[in-house]
């Protein structure tokens, strides 16, 4: 039987095509795989190259019989010889037949990351955790799809209380009642994205926002080419940059290869370094994902080649790390006119942990040139170097970046609002001494064997802002970015004017479930909480967003000076301490555990004794753990955190309130009567206060 299709999916659909931009469908019902049919369709009618690329990612189980797989491979045999017939198939038959998909386990989504698809399909909500939303999403084009695959739910609701398979790694013995505040947030924050479509397994588009009531179809010239696109000037500047460049060797053949003009812009800027050849200069790139770090690294090697630069050498946490940016070295050198086997080879690692990822080049053109890789705590291999390229600075320890400083060309690479991993204590410290210095009143950088390479050298930031798979201000990449707080490090609020001391702040117990409402004041007191855990501590995943607001044995506390109840406005945050309740756990559990030698999940502190001094009694004892401190970076050394442990201790000794009357209750009502008073008076409150979803 056949249905007219909602016009505004086809026009979402259509405009995201035209914008470069990502459109997003949520399917909720058991039916819903079979109209990943009809949206790719619409998608090839609307893209002019060929049939988009599927990435289907999904738990343990398509849910395809073993019949049908047979029968798709036989379609697929057929369709290569021009022998099927496509209206007597399976329309989904024919569409995985016809179709390049990529199937994928949610846990080895890690080897997807840098390919590009142009549709993405995740099923089996309840596998999915924040590093794999982010870390899916982040593969689609501009122009693409993104659908999730929502079955057995007859209302968005009940995804408040789906139990998710991390929760399974959340639950102690003692805290065993898991509430879904994160999923919460995530159904609430998608009626505030305007490219993202809610609809059933009949594709009736479901009323959760007035934001996609109406969708117009944008408006295009008559060459098909759409009026008032906002990346037409940039494009049009790039063009001009490649053009002037184009009798510059070899800047010319290199900046061809760009794809946005921030990309040519740091190109250039690495190889104006590069031709100076004072060998005291450090530039720094810092980019959030997706932004073409590693290949405008890989392509200024190239050039640094060209230029003559004998003694290369590249870091990073692993050479697996540094495959992009080999590949652009290559396809530099191509640009360049150099010939593999002819002018370069390659040399491939023989460690099985690496995984024959490339760790040296050599260039034999003119004369000797190499490309080396050499792992960060072997600094003193530095003696010889030209250009040390450090790729992903962020996830080596600072003392090992400093020791790496030398008399030789520096480009630091790394990534600063991420989803792998990524902490700002390289930008936050490093960088900071670094323009010092070049200020001329820092301190040396580096140790004392690194210092004298370190004094008196020229220091150069470069950032990219525009992606390279879509279009600048995607709306989807708003959203992720708001919901799991990966730009964070923008929303560190400045210190407050006036000091408060220490001993006139206190300690505020914040209830989760007023932090994660999605409430508009909410929203900014989450993104100043995970801004200084994101600025104090090297290493931060989305995931840590899920286990701070799910986990039922962790609580949040914060630091605040004196709150003035008259003033309109969030209060300042001083600090933030993340408690893990730990122990009470049952002796027969614990004696039967530690016979075993098995260690449970959570409970680190008590299973941990309970282990080495083969105590069993120890881990019914009750006690909390702080998990993380984070203190304003501007703020370090002033009191704060000591202040904040010192009240969490008196706290938990029962100085503070007394437990035998109920006061903890109003205790810990006070953060969200403290929410409350922070909302601005005068303003409309948030949009889904006024919506039913």
């Amino acid at each position: 039987m056949r249905k007219k299709v909602d016009s505004r999916i086809r026009t979402l659909v259509e405009n995201c095509v035209k914008l470069r931009q990502r459109a997003m469908f949520v399917i909720i019902g058991d039916k819903g795989r079979d109209q990943v049919v009809n949206l790719h369709y619409m998608l090839s009618k609307a893209t002019v190259k060929a049939r988009p690329s599927v990435l289907w990612c999904y738990k343990k189980d398509l849910a395809i019989s073993s019949h049908k797989k047979k029968r798709m491979k036989q379609l697929k045999k057929m369709a290569q010889r021009g022998l099927l017939d496509p209206e007597q198939e399976d329309p989904f038959s024919l569409f995985v037949a016809s179709t390049n998909i990529r199937y994928c386990y949610y846990n080895e989504t890690q080897n997807i990351l840098g390919n590009t698809f142009g549709m993405a399909v995740l099923q089996d909500f309840e596998a999915l955790t924040p590093n794999l939303l982010a870390r899916t999403i982040e593969t689609v084009e501009g122009g693409g799809v993104v659908i999730m695959l929502l079955s057995n739910l007859k209302s968005l609701t009940q995804l408040y209380t789906v139990t998710m398979d991390v929760h399974a790694r959340l639950r102690t013995d003692a805290h065993q009642t898991v509430t879904g505040r994160f999923n919460e947030r995530l159904v609430l924050s998608l009626a505030s994205n305007p490219h993202c479509l809610l609809m059933d397994d009949e594709l009736n588009v479901l009323p959760t926002s007035t934001l996609i009531r109406h969708i117009a179809p944008l408006p295009t010239g008559p060459d098909g080419k759409l009026l008032n696109d906002p990346s037409a000037a940039s494009q049009a500047e790039l063009t001009d940059l490649k053009s002037s460049l184009a009798d510059t060797q070899p800047a010319g053949a290199l900046v061809s290869r760009c794809r946005t003009l921030d990309q040519a812009h740091a190109l250039v800027t690495f190889l104006d370094a590069a031709s100076e050849k004072t060998l005291r200069s450090t530039l720094a790139l810092t980019a959030s994902r997706g932004r073409g770090k590693s290949a405008a690294l890989g392509l200024a090697i190239a050039g640094a080649i060209a230029l003559g630069y004998a003694n290369i050498f590249v870091t990073a946490p692993s050479p697996e790390n540094l495959r992009t940016l080999f590949e652009f070295v290559f396809k530099g050198l191509d640009a360049c006119g150099y010939q593999e086997h002819i002018d370069y080879d390659l040399v491939e690692s023989t460690n099985p942990d690496w995984g024959r990822a490339v760790v040296r080049v050599n260039v034999f053109r003119a004369h000797r040139q190499t490309v080396q890789y050499v792992q960060p705590q072997h600094a003193t291999r530095l003696t010889q170097a030209e250009l040390l390229v450090i790729d992903e600075a962020a996830a080596i320890p600072l003392p090992l970046v400093k020791a790496m400083l030398g008399p030789y060309l520096v480009f630091l690479c790394s990534t600063v609002n991420g989803y792998e991993g990524t902490g700002r204590s390289l930008s936050l410290k490093l960088i900071q001494q670094l323009r010092e210095q070049a200020a001329g009143g820092g301190k040396a950088a580096g140790p004392a064997g690194a210092s004298g390479g370190a004094v008196g050298r020229t220091f150069r930031e470069v950032t990219l802002d525009e992606p390279i798979r879509y279009a600048p201000g995607d709306p989807i990449e708003s959203w992720l970015h708001n919901l799991l707080c990966l730009d964070a490090a923008t929303h560190l609020p400045r210190p407050p004017v006036k000091l408060p001391h220490p001993s006139s702040c206190e300690l505020y117990h914040v209830d989760r479930d007023t932090l994660f409402s999605f409430h508009k004041a909410s929203e900014a007191f989450l993104q100043r909480v995970v801004a200084l855990l994101v600025a104090s501590h090297y290493k931060n995943t989305p995931n840590d967003l899920l286990l701070l607001a799910d986990a039922p044995a962790h609580q949040l506390y914060v630091l605040l000076g004196p709150v003035d109840e008259s003033q309109n406005a969030l209060p300042d945050v001083l600090a933030v301490v993340q408690v893990a309740l730990e122990g009470a756990v049952n002796s027969k559990l614990a004696a039967s555990s530690l016979a075993r030698g098995e260690l449970p999940q959570g409970d680190l502190i008590p299973w941990t004794i309970g282990q080495q001094y083969q105590d069993p009694d120890f881990p019914s004892l009750s006690g909390a753990r702080v998990v993380r401190i984070a203190v304003h970076p501007e703020l370090s050394g002033a009191g704060y955190g000591s202040r904040a442990v010192e009240l969490l201790k008196r706290y938990f000794q029962g100085e503070l309130l007394k437990l035998d009357d109920g006061s903890d209750l109003e205790e810990d009502d006070q953060p969200a009567a403290a929410a409350n008073r922070a909302a601005p008076a005068d303003g409309d409150g948030s949009l889904l206060l006024t919506e039913t979803v």
